[in-house]
């Protein structure tokens, strides 16, 4: 077994960019909101808020509370999406990017001299004094070095921020017992409780565990996958085609009512459907979900004839908001999706939609080309009207936007 895997984390990222594009938030407390509203939550931290306990999924509430001189900004997504492009070419001038796995985290394959300890480290350390020459000295990262991705992305969380460590094929198992199940990614708190209940409570415990015990104890073959994955073995995964996309909002607190709701719903479904069409798919199932203050959320979702026309999936949303339900409930947060994603040579024509297809092909063509050319809002479907500037272009964790498509410029 050889060094195989280079992992680079870049550590707060949204935060980190902030500070570094903006020097009087140098050295300050920062959290980055979606939205700016005092009943949101951060979605990033810098590492001066972290020393006050604040993290991702802080209230803003709480973290005031924490921390009373604590500075809110919000989110900026083209802009971490730009700079994350152009972390990825300082890297690949130091070495090959084997993948990117978020937005804030890659993985660079090892070989040859480079698998080798002291060169491995060498390299690591290239990395970090070009992205400090290259992207600004607040734009640090926690690199780990491993047999494997999985061990690679373990070494990277283990010395934050800044770190650099390396997990050896010799140091196997015993490098890892000092560990918590939670250190190790893909246990979370379910997992974790699902693994006490088959007695295993510590790592120890998990790399002792053979692989039928670990296949049960998960459920499934990512149990299996997981016995490899601790002993430096990089498992095989089957790319699977996309299943579903679709996008979702944090309510502005002026948005938060009926009229709000339409609208923003309206928004996200014609930001999906530009979105899906971009992948030359189809959706067979739309769904829609309000999030309600005190009161559970309340989801609608129905089957339909494979589709990218936003006509039809406007006449379905439409269908659902007949049944919106009478409250006084406050809705904080909606969410489109699509699912039942296809391609059309997988799906035969309806005989009853033959004569308008190639029309609202030739629309939708339409829209998309003018608002790639001119932006985003040049040309849309009424119901959004009212939420142009909300629904902005959100970061996924293992979705990267395309800037071409899915910009709000």
């Amino acid at each position: 077994m050889q060094l195989n895997a280079l992992y680079v984390d870049f550590n707060s990222y949204f935060a980190s960019v902030e500070q570094q594009l903006m020097p009087e938030l140098r050295g300050k407390p920062i959290g980055v909101l979606a939205v700016m509203a005092e009943t949101t939550c951060c979605i990033a931290a810098s590492y001066e808020a972290k020393a006050f306990g604040i993290k991702t999924g802080t209230l803003v509430s709480e973290a005031r509370k924490l921390c009373p001189d604590i500075i809110f900004v919000e989110a900026r997504p083209p802009v971490y999406v730009q700079y994350h492009h152009f972390l990825i070419d300082i890297v690949e001038s130091c070495t090959h990017v084997e993948k990117v796995l978020s937005i804030d985290e890659m993985v660079c394959k090892l070989t040859g001299s480079q698998q080798q300890p002291e060169n491995a480290l060498k390299l690591a350390a290239k990395i970090k004094s070009a992205l400090a020459e290259k992207a600004g000295d607040l734009i640090r990262c926690s690199i780990g070095i491993a047999p494997n991705t999985f061990l690679a992305k373990v070494a990277s969380n283990m010395q934050k921020p800044d770190g650099c460590v390396l997990i050896a094929p010799h140091e196997l198992p015993q490098r890892l017992y000092g560990l918590r199940l939670r250190d190790l990614n893909g246990i979370g708190k379910q997992m974790e409780a699902r693994l006490n209940r088959y007695k295993i409570t510590t790592v120890e415990q998990l790399y002792s565990a053979n692989r039928q015990q670990l296949q049960v104890a998960w459920g499934s073959v990512e149990g299996e996958r997981m016995y490899d994955k601790l002993r430096g073995i990089e498992p095989y995964y089957v790319k699977n085609a996309r299943s579903s996309l679709g996008h979702s909002h944090v309510m502005p607190p002026e948005q938060r009512n009926e009229v709000g709701v339409r609208a923003v719903l309206h928004r996200l479904l014609q930001k999906a459907c530009m979105r899906m069409r971009s992948y030359d798919l189809l959706a067979s199932r739309i769904s829609v979900k309000v999030k309600f203050r005190n009161m559970p959320s309340w989801q609608k979702e129905s089957a339909l004839s494979p589709t990218d026309n936003t006509l039809r999936l406007i006449e379905a949303l439409e269908t659902f908001m007949q049944q919106y339900p009478q409250t006084n409930a406050e809705p904080y947060a909606v969410g489109v999706s699509f699912s039942g994603l296809v391609t059309a040579d997988e799906v035969a024509r309806d005989l009853f939609q033959v004569a308008p297809l190639e029309s609202e092909k030739k629309l939708n063509q339409a829209i998309d080309s003018l608002n790639s050319k001119f932006g985003k809002n040049t040309i849309y479907f009424g119901g959004a009207h009212e939420a142009l500037k909300d629904a902005p272009m959100r970061i996924a964790f293992n979705h990267i936007p395309d800037m071409d498509v899915e910009s709000d410029e």
